[in-house]
């Protein structure tokens, strides 16, 4: 332990709000951080060791450290030389670099270690744990008092332990020691112990237990000592790992027996104002690994954080308790899966759920742990946490050993949102993306660009976390049918910090629903996955305001053609061996639900299509309302309700014959039914399910103990529309989607310009074909020319919308206020002979036009007169662009370096 009583006290008081500079200087907490996280996630330049920090403590914006190291070097890049730190050293809380003060921790035999520091209240001695026999030389045994101000051995303080000494506690006269020694001065005082401040002469307290002791702290009013470690009995009592005595005396107060799990230790205690907090750790299966808070008023339970990952450290902070481990798995407490390590957390002191702060260590050297201390030191109103361990990175990149957060200048911006847009129906356009990720800021503001116009269209607040990052969407309600629009997303922090652009997700509105996408989501499905991203991670969520988005694991093949459904969709692929889709957002399923998709194979080794598992990345313990296929392609549907209940389609019907197919299984009031082809294939007389948390996956997940397992857990082959709903599809609506699949669809297609120019007045000889910018409008009157190239209808269908997009370049004023129309050109042109004296002459009728146009690289849009178009189809079309007022539209020309992709037509086609 690292924590003297008088700070132990300082955090009480900025905890009850009663001061704001005791101890730690306290100043508010960086606004910029969304409450009630004090620190910024950014690592800061710090002097690192070369082996392990066992210990910190605190004095006067000077951080001391020990351990067991030889040398502190400067950080990654940083100017310096190596210097000689032997498992000591003190640096400066605000720079992190070493100070003057210079202790040697020796021993003649064996490795010396400094194991726990804690400060006097008054912050004038320093005291040190662990095992050595000098300090610069001074004779010590295993404990040594250091006097702050000249950071030299107090020669009066030597009281003599007979092995390492692991905690340290420190009130005005007495210091409280645990550790692994059972004789203090000669007598008899098994892993706890107590000795005067002033000349470490042992005081009559005992208590006596079993096995080491690991941490020790005393209650705010002095009243009682809180010990923790291996233990199984003190004093004689049964009371495993946690205990509370008497300060004077050592006598129990408080024992718990079958408190914590017996295979599970206290690796540190922490305490402020109203309770105390324990770090645990435990070995083998049924371990408890977590945090626990109990309340100074009885020493009860006020809750318990069953992450499992071996808790170092715990440090209660203006009402956050922010913790050193490996946590891995924190499934328990409702969060995430067992699989990456994540080394430091935060929770509010009141409840489990973790906070927005989650920077990252390794597991490092030594053991593989991680960080194992923590504490906090300020500096000119700033306020620092440093943590120590065995780690050799921090946030990715290197450092060893120690780091440090600032209580200010937070710097990192959140990471750029993956987004895309789907247009379903006239009218409507969905923009969706997988909120972002900042390591501080768990509230985060997204903006809205569309048509790379500089000002945001709209504005959404979403919460994400490290391991829950949902779907955040908007609804585009002023588009119009026909047209094409782009949109770029941008995340914001509470500092101001911004992400970049996320890449440009393009659609075009259909005029008139797109029926299939459009059904499911009217039969209410509540997660929607199509599969038409062309970029890894993100798997967008189409249900109507489900947001339950999806993450590909282990890259699938992306924009798999054709799809299962008419029209432009696409499929995904899997490989039968390791990819697949799990859902982002831990949900639980009650009895009534179907599951939908679509699939095609040509596997013999089976494989899981879909199904609800409690794992993501990893494969899942608990497993069932899943669909997998057989090795020799027959379906089956199954449950567990302590057994599993299957239903298996029969006859000589096989699916794996590489051909699409369309399987339904829904469970509800009425038992379980399978469809596959829109035909009730078998049903079964079973209304529940087990009842767990978890995620669903598409293309794999575990099918142990399931009936004819197949080869593989794995699918290998292709999946598209695959949808969740909260209720039993009847059979006429399983029948419905299976028929839409197959009606005609819209398709669009896109024509860039062939050739394009514009016409100067003011050099009415001069072309400017191979300008990469056109000029419309203006007091010297420019006129642009563009020729498309228009193709055919496909056969069986009709044109219903013709739209024309124009961009403005990055010329500053590049937009116009003035309403800029579209005539067709009814005169001879070419690209490189126009000019203003010889233009081609153009046609009286307008086919449409903007009404302004917005600068910044901003993309415009206007319909152009069905007719006309469709009377030109299958040849060559040619445009002007005009406008009679005086402010100049600046325009990319199809000869943009950018390529930027205008001037376009989109043509839209659909059954005649």
């Amino acid at each position: 332990m690292r924590r003297s009583k008088g700070l132990a006290a300082a955090l009480a008081l900025a905890l009850s709000g009663g001061a704001t500079a005791i101890g730690l200087g306290l100043v508010p907490q960086a606004a910029a951080l969304t409450p009630p996280v004090a620190f910024t996630a950014d690592a800061l330049s710090t002097w690192q060791p070369n082996g392990v920090v066992w210990a910190l403590a605190e004095a006067n914006g000077t951080i001391f450290a020990g351990g067991t190291f030889s040398a502190v070097r400067p950080p990654e890049g940083g100017a310096g030389a190596e210097q000689s730190a032997v498992n000591f050293v003190a640096l400066d809380a605000a720079t992190g670099a070493p100070t003057a003060c210079k202790l040697s921790f020796t021993v003649g035999g064996g490795t010396a270690t400094v194991r726990a520091l804690a400060l006097s209240p008054d912050k004038q001695t320093l005291y040190a744990g662990g095992y050595f026999g000098a300090v610069n030389g001074t004779p010590v045994s295993s404990l040594a008092a250091i006097d702050v101000a000249t950071c030299t051995p107090k020669a009066a303080f030597h009281p003599s332990f007979a092995a390492t000494v692991r905690a340290l506690a420190v009130t005005d006269d007495t210091v409280y020691a645990g550790g692994d020694f059972l004789t203090v001065q000669g007598q008899s005082r098994q892993r706890f112990a107590a000795v005067a401040t002033a000349d470490g002469a042992l005081r009559p307290f005992t208590a006596d237990a079993d096995e080491p002791g690991r941490a020790v702290e005393v209650t705010p009013d002095g009243q009682n000592v809180l010990i923790g470690g291996d233990f199984f009995t003190v004093n004689g009592a049964n009371t495993h790992a946690l205990a509370v005595v008497d300060a004077t005396s050592g006598a129990l107060a408080k024992s718990y027996p079958g408190f914590i799990e017996t295979n599970s230790v206290v690796k540190d205690i922490a305490v402020d104002a109203t309770g105390f907090y324990t770090g645990n750790e435990g070995t083998g299966g049924g371990v408890f690994d977590g945090r626990i808070a109990l309340d100074l008023d009885g020493f009860g339970q006020r809750w318990r954080d069953t992450c499992l990952g071996a808790t170092q450290a715990v440090l209660p902070y203006q009402n956050v308790l922010y913790s050193a481990s490996h946590a891995h798995d924190c499934s328990s407490v409702g969060e995430y899966p067992d699989g990456q390590r994540h080394h430091l957390l935060a929770e509010p002191t009141t409840s489990t759920a973790k906070l927005g702060w989650a920077p990252d260590t390794n597991d490092g050297i030594g053991e593989g742990i991680g960080p194992r201390v923590m504490t906090v030191g300020s500096k000119a109103g700033v306020q620092y946490l440093w943590v120590g361990g065995e780690f050799t990175t921090v946030n990715g990149s290197a450092q060893q050993s120690l780091t440090r957060f600032a209580s200010t200048g937070d710097t990192g911006a959140p990471t750029v949102p993956v987004a895309s847009a789907v247009s379903f129906k006239p009218g409507q356009v969905q923009v969706r993306w997988r909120t972002s990720l900042d390591l501080d800021d768990s509230t985060l503001t997204y903006k809205v660009y569309r048509g790379g116009s500089a000002t945001p269209i709209a504005t959404v607040a979403a919460d994400s976390l490290f391991f829950r990052r949902p779907q955040a969407s908007w609804t585009d309600t002023t588009v119009v049918a026909g047209q094409s629009y782009s949109y770029r997303v941008t995340a914001t922090d509470g500092a101001g910090n911004t992400s970049a652009l996320s890449a440009t997700a393009s659609v075009t509105v259909p005029a008139t629903a797109d029926a299939y996408p459009n059904q499911v989501r009217t039969d209410g499905a509540a997660q929607y996955w199509r599969y038409d991203e062309s970029a890894l991670p993100f798997v967008a969520d189409s249900s109507d305001g489900g947001n339950s988005s999806g993450v590909h694991l282990n890259a699938p093949a992306l924009r798999q053609t054709p799809g299962a459904v008419t029209g432009a969709s696409t499929a995904i692929g899997f490989n039968g061996t390791d990819t697949q889709v799990y859902g982002d957002r831990r949900s639980t399923v009650g009895n009534t639900y179907t599951l939908e998709t679509w699939f095609r194979t040509n596997t013999t080794r089976g494989g899981k299509l879909v199904g609800f598992g409690n794992n993501q990345t990893r494969g899942s313990s608990q497993y069932d309302k899943h669909v997998y296929m057989t090795n020799d392609g027959r379906l089956t549907f199954g449950v567990y309700t302590g057994a599993t209940r299957t239903i298996t389609t029969g006859g000589a019907a096989r699916y794996n014959d590489n051909q699409w197919h369309h399987v339904v299984a829904t469970q509800g009031a009425g038992g379980m039914v399978l469809y596959v082809d829109g035909v009730q294939k078998g049903t079964l007389n079973v209304t529940t399910n087990e009842n767990f948390a978890g995620y669903w996956h598409a293309g794999g997940d575990n099918l142990n103990g399931w009936p004819e397992r197949p080869t593989s857990d794995y699918w290998a082959g292709q999946l598209d529309e695959t949808a969740v709903y909260p209720t039993a599809l009847t059979p006429a609506q399983v029948q419905n989607h299976y028929a839409l699949a197959t009606a005609p669809a819209d398709s669009v297609v896109q024509v860039r310009a062939a050739e394009d120019t514009y016409a100067n007045a003011g050099a009415p000889g001069t072309n400017f074909g191979t300008s990469g910018s056109l000029a419309v409008g203006g007091s010297a009157l420019y006129q642009s020319y563009l020729r498309f190239a228009l193709p055919a209808a496909p056969a069986g269908t009709a044109l219903k919308s013709a739209t024309l997009s124009v961009k403005t370049n990055t010329m500053s004023g590049a937009g116009t206020t003035d309403t800029v129309s579209v005539v067709p050109v009814t005169g001879a042109w070419t690209e490189t002979g126009t000019t203003y004296s010889n233009r081609p002459a153009l046609g009286a009728t307008a086919l449409g036009s903007f009404a302004g146009i917005a600068d910044g690289s901003a993309v415009a849009t206007t319909a152009l007169d069905r007719a006309a178009v469709a009377a030109a189809l299958n040849g060559s079309y040619s445009l002007a662009l005009t406008n009679g007022g005086a402010d100049p539209a600046w325009l990319w020309s199809s000869e943009a370096a950018a390529n930027e992709g205008t001037p376009q037509l989109t043509l839209t086609f659909g059954p005649q």
